[in-house]
């Protein structure tokens, strides 16, 4: 499960504005770029271990009642058919925030009015519909600045002042993603859609290929040079001859399978000079009768060598995947308390709704896992499941792992008996169960469990922070069609719901938890959203359904949107008690930022809606500061 190498050590760390002008324009672009202060949000994940932890305190739990609305942006690129979402957490530098639009344009904004500064649009000239991105880069090393962004199929290098290409980086400014890959990648698929890392003058980048059943390409991790756009190494997360992994794969996958991909983002620890990568699984994402074995490295928290791409340890959370089980979020580095003394450790949330606290130097478990029989007689031919997978001890999963009669949605007459017909037609409802042709139940869903949102951890509290959903999914197992590429398919990617939409089991559907990582016990766990319309039934704090992350600050907050009740929140990070809440323009289905401009601090999410909570899409982003 796991394998290790060497080590080392970390430290801590209202104006509507709308665009619809092609590619860039520039409007500050003379102006002296401001010296950067520690009121930053510079990473994704607010610093380079995805902590998603700010050290601001000007918005406190004593006055957070009086956050007000201060400035809104609109990009004015939402579609409502196709409906569009915005995934994106901005970064936050001197001032200026950099963010990505529902049609993936990249676009800067002033910190402290929300006024446009420029607007760069990668897709100009591109037939492919949008997709997601869920953030850019920043990358400076005392001479030079850039902002780097990976959009579907190509890296993009922007200067940060003006938003055109930096021209002598690859060609012209992109490097094309689909090249240099050790593989012929004509007719697969390959997108990126989580902001690069940047590790001294190493770009690194993720993505792959979908996991569908279809020919798709895999996910290999790649190092390019920050100033021309050269490749300098690569991982091969499904590995070549004589790498390690080889054999938990039949012997020509390296040529022939896809996926195994990091669409989630990776997380970096510059004192040790590792990049840290979480990889979903492999494809077809349902049925892996022609991928036999373990599979490594699908479903993986990697350690690799920023420096080299050089693998250091790996640990595999779900052997042999068939349930769409991606690790879905930035692995976090935080350090905390374990065995009375302070260890450098990287906590994995997961689809499966477990934590993996796992040694940063060497990938072995802080908190206990075991390896548990799971069922694995498959009636889907030539499938030869792992008879054992990967438990987390402690802490407890925050989502439900079964499904059974007794948890089957009781919230009226009709949603019960239409969950119940639709249950009893089905088989599985424990963990990992075989995917069948008659339909098999599983929970937590593809959806989660956690999601991209991942995790925020407070140091001052060993506190870890994490929403979730109750969303079980259906997977039915057919015969493919020929010229498809697999000899199996499936009929979609059905959740288990009742007649109106609403999750098949009974509520909550939603929660936000915090786990004390020095014992791994819940030190509280909170209800999280409502839907609208049930709330004018009368059922309320049902949960909903979570789309987005939390943050956490030194004011002794918690940070939340994601909601189906399009709500942004400010919880007690000590309670989870809610002190704020306010309603936003679209859905807030990203993970917010803070940071300092003008003197104030400001909380910003994206307002994209739309996505899979069925309400409307939106092309905003609302910042909130004291009154």
């Amino acid at each position: 499960m796991y394998h290790f190498r060497r080590a080392l050590c970390y430290p801590r760390g209202v104006i509507d504005a709308c665009f619809s002008r092609r590619s860039f324009l520039s409007l500050a672009a003379a102006s002296a770029w401001p010296a950067p202060g520690g009121g930053d949000w510079r990473h994704y994940g607010g610093d380079p271990g995805a902590s998603r932890y700010s050290p601001l305190s000007r918005i406190r739990r004593d006055n957070v009642s009086r956050l007000k609305l201060a400035w809104t942006h609109s990009s004015g690129d939402a579609m409502q058919r196709p409906a569009t979402t915005i995934e994106c957490t901005p970064i936050a530098v001197g001032g200026t925030l950099f963010l990505t639009t529902p049609r993936l344009m990249i676009q800067a904004v002033d910190g402290a009015s929300g006024k446009p500064l420029w607007s760069f649009n990668p897709l100009e000239r591109s037939r492919r519909a949008p997709g997601v991105n869920r953030g850019v880069t920043w990358f400076e090393d005392g001479k030079d600045r850039r902002v780097f962004a990976g959009i579907q199929d190509k890296l993009y290098c922007l200067n940060p002042k003006t938003g055109e290409l930096i021209k002598h980086f690859g060609d012209n400014g992109v490097v094309d993603l689909t090249q240099n890959f050790d593989r012929d990648m004509a007719g697969l698929e390959f997108r990126t859609t989580s902001p690069p890392v940047v590790f001294e003058d190493t770009v690194i980048v993720g993505g792959g290929g979908g996991e569908g059943p279809r020919p798709q390409g895999p996910g290999h991790i790649r190092g390019y040079d920050a100033y021309t756009g050269k490749r300098k190494w690569i991982f091969h997360t499904i590995p070549h001859p004589g790498e390690f992994g080889y054999d938990t794969w039949p012997r020509d996958s390296w040529q022939r399978n896809g996926a195994a991909n990091n669409w989630a983002g990776m997380s970096l620890d510059p004192r040790r000079g590792w990049v840290f990568v979480s990889t979903g699984s492999a494809s077809f994402d349902f049925w892996g009768g022609d991928r036999k074995g373990n599979n490594l490295f699908s479903d993986c928290v990697l350690a690799i060598d920023a420096r080299t791409g050089k693998r250091q340890w790996h640990f595999q959370t779900v052997h042999h995947d068939v349930w769409d089980y991606d690790l879905p979020a930035q692995p976090a580095l935080v350090t905390c308390r374990q065995g009375g003394r302070l260890r450098d450790a990287v906590a994995q949330v997961t689809k499966t709704a477990m934590l993996f606290l796992l040694d940063r130097d060497t990938g072995k478990p802080l908190l206990p896992v075991e390896e548990r029989p799971v069922p694995h007689e498959s009636e889907i031919p030539d499938e030869q499941l792992s008879p054992t997978q990967p438990f987390a001890v402690k802490p407890p999963p925050f989502s439900r792992q079964i499904v059974n009669e007794d948890l089957v949605t009781d919230i009226s007459p009709e949603a019960r008996a239409f969950a119940m017909k639709r249950f009893k037609e089905l088989e599985g409802g424990v963990p990992f169960p075989p995917p069948s042709r008659r339909g098999t139940i599983f929970s937590p869903g593809t959806l989660g469990g956690a999601l991209w949102g991942g995790c925020s951890f407070d140091p001052s509290s060993g506190l870890l922070f994490v929403n979730s959903s109750e969303l079980p999914s259906i997977i039915t197992i057919v015969d493919a069609k020929p010229g498809d590429g697999f000899r199996f398919s499936h009929t979609g990617y059905e959740k288990f719901v009742d007649h109106e939409g609403y999750p098949g089991t009974r509520p909550p559907w939603g929660h936000v938890t915090a786990i004390d990582l020095a014992t791994g016990d819940f030190a509280w766990r909170e209800v999280l959203g409502e839907y609208p319309a049930l709330v004018a039934r009368g059922l309320k704090k049902t949960g909903s359904y979570q789309l987005g992350g939390t943050i956490a600050t030194a004011g002794g907050l918690i940070f939340v949107a994601a909601t189906a009740d399009e709500k942004i929140r400010a919880l007690d990070s000590s309670s989870g008690k809610v002190l704020w809440e306010h309603g936003l323009p679209a859905g807030g289905y990203a993970t917010p930022c803070t940071y300092e401009a003008g003197g104030k601090q400001y909380v910003v999410i994206a307002c994209g809606g739309g996505n899979r909570q069925r309400t409307k899409s939106g092309d905003v982003y609302a910042a909130f500061s004291l009154g």
